[in-house]
């Protein structure tokens, strides 16, 4: 049996793009279809794949989710297919659909639709403009931050749902806050931060690619426009200790509410933190189907949809394993970390280092994310109690503020005090009773709210 509500991020223009971003992992991937000249999805395949689609989902909802490449090159009257085909095969279900694109397309006819059909539409942008059009250029090499934010106000015009996926890269990772306080001028209710890691080899895959996958036993480096793993924790932190100071649920992080359910015991809601994988797979414009978006490559297809079965790929025992292998292939490193039941060595694509002790399949990210966990942990067990206790996680906003006024006050009481007892054993002058070096005196903020 297929795992009950399996994903499938669909491609329907595979990876046809109009604009050329320099840490694209996706664009050579074009590589794997040497002769095709019609990347749009044909029909049939896209009938199908719909129709099995929404038969295999145990649930009265059904998301769809269409990326590429740039899946608006298509045209509205594609996706308005999309929707005629939903509707014949929905059987009473409840359809949606999200749709990731570059923003540079968007006009009015395409607000009008996807707010007639109730898209949820995310936009990648990487901050303001300089560090945006630092990489994601079009085909000339020329910016596209005007046009994003172009596309971005048509859909606020026609009042379209949008969220905002930021890829952070070795250049927008130095300016966390500067990315942040942006994206909330930008209107972004909701913000997904994805690192790209990619490795380069200069002995190309036989399919020609060059952007190769952890289990690559060449040669190869990584790329200079990954992200460093402890920048990419320090650029967590950063965010998080604004947002834990002014935004909790007024702007909603990814990261910061997959880490909530982890502190709540409950399975992660994305792929990258479980404690398996394979419930998430990728399909390309033929109707190939592989095991993930970011393992597509000749050994991971599980076949084609106009061939085999959709429940039939994603049951398969190849789909099985490549899941399972997730944990088993976890090194020991991993399996004695504090944080492990929050990070679960996060997504097998960046397990290609090794471990202190020499054994492989570290992740990469590794010191980047231990850091990031170990820094929320004293909020995200404040919150976590709130929401057992049916009072809202929020509440986290005040003990902080008033962390801080405490902390405010002690400084004024030591620096005004003469020859008073003093020190870190002492007790602490803002009168809690604790000693100094447990209040005020602490070194972070979670030891000042009492709870490291």
């Amino acid at each position: 049996m297929p795992p009950s509500g399996f994903h499938i991020m669909t491609k329907p223009i595979g990876p046809i793009c109009n604009l050329d971003c320099k840490y694209c992992f996706y664009l050579e991937k074009e590589n794997l279809y040497p002769h095709t000249k019609q990347w749009a999805m044909n029909g049939d395949v896209l009938e199908s794949y719909i129709s099995q689609f929404i038969a295999a989902q145990p649930s009265e909802r059904v998301d769809f989710a269409w990326q590429g490449g740039e899946p608006t090159l298509l045209g509205v009257n594609f996706f308005r297919d999309v929707i005629r085909i939903q509707k014949k095969y929905a059987g009473g279900k409840t359809i949606h659909n999200a749709l990731q694109t570059n923003g540079t397309l968007i006009d009015d006819e395409w607000g009008s639709f996807l707010a007639e059909h109730h898209f949820l539409v995310g936009v990648s942008i990487d901050g303001p403009r300089e560090l945006h059009d630092y990489y994601r250029v079009d085909k000339g090499n020329a910016p596209t931050f005007d046009r994003v934010m172009r596309g971005i106000a048509r859909l606020k015009q026609h009042n379209v749902d949008f969220n905002t996926l930021t890829v952070v890269n070795r250049r927008n990772s130095q300016f966390p806050l500067e990315v942040y306080n942006f994206l909330k001028e930008a209107g972004s209710g909701f913000m997904q931060f994805i690192p790209i890691v990619e490795r380069k080899t200069s002995d190309p895959h036989p399919d020609g690619l060059v952007l190769i996958q952890p289990s690559f036993e060449g040669g190869a480096e990584v790329t200079d426009w990954s992200v460093e793993p402890r920048v990419y924790g320090e650029f967590l932190v950063r965010i998080f200790d604004e947002w834990i100071r002014h935004d909790v649920g007024r702007h909603f992080v990814q990261h910061f509410d997959v880490a909530l359910e982890s502190w709540l015991g409950l399975e992660a809601s994305l792929c990258v933190f479980r404690r398996t994988c394979g419930s998430a797979m990728a399909m390309e414009h033929t109707g190939d189907l592989y095991s993930c978006d970011h393992f597509v490559y000749p050994e991971n297809k599980l076949g084609n949809i106009t061939e085999t079965a959709l429940q039939q790929m994603v049951a398969s025992a190849q789909q099985k394993k490549f899941g399972r292998d997730k944990l088993d292939t976890l090194p020991r490193y991993c399996r004695e970390c504090t944080v492990r039941f929050a990070c679960n060595g996060e997504c097998p694509k960046h397990r290609f280092i090794t471990s202190p002790d020499g054994e492989p399949g570290l992740n990469y990210l590794c010191a980047g994310y231990k850091h990031f966990f170990n820094h929320i942990d004293p909020y995200m067990r404040f919150m976590a109690a709130e929401l057992q206790a049916g009072r809202a996680p929020a509440n986290v906003m005040q003990l902080v503020a008033g962390a801080g006024e405490h902390r405010g006050r002690a400084s004024r009481s030591v620096a005004s005090n003469e020859g008073g007892r003093s020190g870190p054993n002492a007790p602490c002058p803002c009168g809690s009773g604790r000693k100094t070096k447990k209040c005020c005196g602490a070194p972070a903020l979670g030891d000042a709210l009492g709870m490291r």
